[in-house]
This record gives C-alpha cells, structure tokens and sequence, in this order.
C-alpha cells in the first residue's frame, strides 16, 4: 500500500490494504530463486493441468473467424448462459432461467467482490467464515461494511454453528457467506446443511452467497452438491461457480452467479459500468467445456487424488495432523506438535527446503496451527517435496 504522506494518499477504504498474499508470496520465492534455489509451489490453488483437447480447439477454431474479436456482452453470450443453466441441470437437476437467473462473469472472484458492492451499506454486516477465502472479508471492508466472522471448527467438521451467532449481529446481517467443498480445509457439508442453511435466511432475511468452483473435484466416490438443489434456495441465495477448477481454464477468466433474480440483475448492472465483458472464443470454448463430454474429468480427478494420497501420508509421517479430503484441491493440516506460528513456520520450511505452502493465517485467526497444501503442482514434484519434508523433519 501507498505510504499515507505520498503525493496522492489512497482512499481510506483501502489504505488499510497490504497486496494480496500470494503476491508477496510470488516476490520472495523470485528472490530465493535468483539466489539458485529450487522451489516448489504447492501454495496456490492454480492448476497445472490442461483443460481438454476441444476446448482449446473451440478457442482456436473460433478466434481465426474474422467477425468474433469484437465486445461481448455483459455478462455473458446467450448460448454461454444457457450452457450454464444445461450444466445446472445435468449436473444438479436444478432448473434456471438463463436470461434472470444466470449471469457469466471474468472468472468468480469477481463476482464474489462485486456481490459485496452490489448488497452492504455503510454499517451492514456481512458473514464470513474463519478460515476462509479473503476476498469475501476484503470485499465487505471495501464496500464499508462491517465484517463479523464466525468460526469453522475442526470439532465440527468445519460447518458453522448458525445457532452462535449472536442475535444483534444478525439483525444488521444482510450476506452469509459460504463456500463447500472448502477452501482452504477441504471440507464438505451435506444437502441436510443446505436445508438448515436455507431456513436460516428465511428466517433473518439474510442473503446466502454460496461459493462452489469446487463441486466437480471429488474423490473416493464422493458428490458434492449444491446449494441451489434445496428447494427455494434461489429466492435466498445467489451461487458461484467457476470453469477455472473444475475445466483446468483458470487463466481463461470465466465463471459464473445463478440463483436470485433480483440479486443477478444488480450484479449484471454493477459490471455493465465497470467491464466489457470476456473474449467471444473464450464463451465459446466455455460452453464447449460446459456442455462436451465430462468423461476426462473422472481422470483429471484420479490425478489429484494420488496427489492428495502423496500429501496426505508425507504429511502425516512428518508430525501434522490432517483429514484426508474428500473434495477440492487443497489438504489442510494442523501444524506438528511444539508449532503455532504459521508464517513462521513456512518461512523456515520454504527458506530451509524449497518448499513454499500457505500459512493459515492467511485465512483468519482460525487458520492458525494450520497451513494448506495445494495439489495444482506436478505429481513428481509434490513427491519431491514430500521427500524433501521427510528428511527436513528427521
């Protein structure tokens, strides 16, 4: 952030701002690699792996016609949304109207800040899980909101207690944010969760934004649903979505909202005053991903779950204490015994190994113990940095 005494300070809504983790992150390990050494990234949750062969050729086939290098539009081509409400509805037998209830965005994590702009007055509450997502918390701080945690327990299988969140904050409350399969624990809440979820917005007139790029990596037999599948969620509820997990197309920016109406229509007029939209190609080769054969994902995932497997028992037999995941892309463990200080400790083990993971911190008071793996980096490499984990901890 700007020093306050520089020639123009910034607006106070963010002076209080440092850049984003993984940034930072990024300057160090540049700096320890000009210095010659081999770093290994599992911090970030970017995949390594590509999306399928015809999506990439629905990119390339449409960018050589001459008539689709122009604007898109704003939130997304028709056949795009309604790609969007097909998956819904093969994927979740939920049914949406792509025209009000479908919006396509420049990946989900705009759509996750601009929801904050769209919804919070100055002094509205909004709801954010701890450990959770930053951009949820940053998001409310910008738009002025105030920002009220609540916990994600290991004893709870990192579900919210609804039920202790106390009564005043909910009167001011207007967004419960969520997000299942989780970031960054791996967790995941049953349909049953959903319902309660539901009810509970009823009850306190409180919007749910349910965060999920992550319903399509499952492992062990797993299905992750959605919140959308509860009957009445979408009079409730908004939900996000991203092809950049789930299709591998993370730096293709696309993503998308469904649920409430009225919610996508004030979403829809936010970005019409601050983007012009994707690439044409790019919401082609979506509904490509979309609406193609979803077999070479079954592969993609066995993929991560022998990273997982790999994570999971180096981890293990270095001191941690963990869940195995049953879904997303990420392994979430408790620091070995004698460790409390997560940026400490991933400071000594990227600066003594090369191995470079994310403190819990990261994600709110309640990630610290913790750090996060991710399982976006080659299988050979996250053997290595196991091994290398194993003789650091002897």
């Amino acid at each position: 952030m700007k020093k306050i005494n520089a020639f123009m300070p910034p607006a106070q809504r963010i002076s209080s701002f440092e850049p984003y983790f993984f940034a930072s992150l990024g300057k160090k390990i540049a700096k320890l690699k000009a210095e010659g050494m081999d770093v290994i990234r599992i911090d970030m949750g970017s995949p390594d792996l590509p999306p399928a062969g015809f999506i990439i050729e629905e990119l390339v086939d449409k960018s050589r016609q001459p008539d689709t290098h122009g604007y898109s539009p704003t939130g997304g081509t028709a056949a795009f949304k309604q790609a969007i409400a097909d998956y819904y509805m093969d994927r979740f037998e939920v049914k949406l109207d792509p025209a009000s209830e479908v919006l396509g965005l420049i990946g989900s994590k705009e759509g996750l800040f601009n929801l904050s702009q769209v919804i919070l007055n100055p002094g509205d509450v909004a709801l954010v899980p701890d450990p959770g997502y930053p951009v949820y918390s940053a998001s409310g701080i910008i738009a002025g909101g105030r920002v009220v945690h609540f916990p994600l327990l290991a004893e709870n299988n990192f579900l919210p207690d609804l039920g202790a969140i106390p009564e005043e904050v909910l009167k001011d409350a207007k967004i419960l944010w969520l997000n299942y399969p989780n970031n960054p624990t791996g967790a995941v809440a049953p349909i049953s969760f959903f319902e309660e979820v539901v009810l509970f917005a009823r009850k306190h007139h409180i919007l749910i934004a349910h965060d999920a790029p992550y319903v399509d990596i499952c492992f062990d037999g797993y299905t992750a649903p959605s919140l959308m599948q509860v009957p009445g969620a979408k009079d409730v509820a908004v939900e996000f979505n991203s092809l950049s997990k789930t299709y591998n197309m993370a730096g293709w920016r696309l993503g998308m909202a469904v649920g409430n109406p009225d919610v996508i229509d004030y979403l829809f007029t936010y970005k019409s005053q601050m983007d012009t939209s994707t690439f044409g190609p790019i919401f082609s080769a979506g509904v490509k991903a979309l609406t193609g054969d979803q077999d070479w994902l079954e592969e993609r995932n066995l993929v991560y779950k022998e990273r997982r497997d790999l994570v999971v028992d180096g981890l293990r037999g270095a001191g941690f204490t963990l869940e195995s995941p049953r879904a997303a892309i990420y392994v979430w463990a408790k620091l070995p015994a004698g460790e409390s200080d997560s940026v400490a400790f991933c400071a000594r083990l990227l600066e003594e190994t090369g191995i470079s993971t994310t403190p819990g911190i990261v994600y709110g008071a309640h990630g610290e113990g913790y750090l996060r793996v991710s399982l976006g980096t080659a299988t050979n490499r996250i053997a290595e940095a196991m091994e290398r984990l194993s003789n650091w901890k002897r």
